[in-house]
């Protein structure tokens, strides 16, 4: 086998196994969002869509809504230790500056994505 027919090989399974972990792994190849932190500002930033009744308090009092948490979550970071699980749901601990806020943020979230895509904005700090 020649050098020529080794690098057509080579590169006809470099296509192939690339167009397969695309197919697989879709968008998250190309968003970097393989770390911890990465997938749940990911899963943060499309499922927050509800705020407990003092948070939404505190958003109209900062002059902040949902949206602006969504958009922040990029350069927002997520405090692990400070994060509880419970049975069935996660409570995140989030420190971010959104408009000019350092805010910390406990947003809840079901464990089972499958069953419930909504997350919480419990408290706002």
């Amino acid at each position: 086998m020649d050098l020529q027919r080794r690098l057509t090989l080579y590169l006809l399974g470099l296509i192939i196994g690339g167009g397969l972990a695309y197919w697989f792994y879709g968008e998250r190849l190309t968003t970097s969002a393989w770390l911890p932190e990465e997938k749940v500002k990911s899963r943060l930033r499309s499922t927050l869509l509800k705020a407990s009744t003092a948070a939404q308090n505190e958003l109209d009092a900062r002059h902040l809504d949902l949206h602006a948490l969504r958009a922040g979550m990029d350069s927002a970071s997520v405090d692990f230790g400070a994060s509880t699980r419970g049975d069935d749901s996660l409570v995140y601990a989030v420190k971010a500056r959104i408009d000019g806020h350092d805010l910390q943020l406990r947003i809840s979230a079901k464990r089972d994505f499958d069953r419930d895509s909504v997350a919480t904005l419990l408290d706002l700090r």
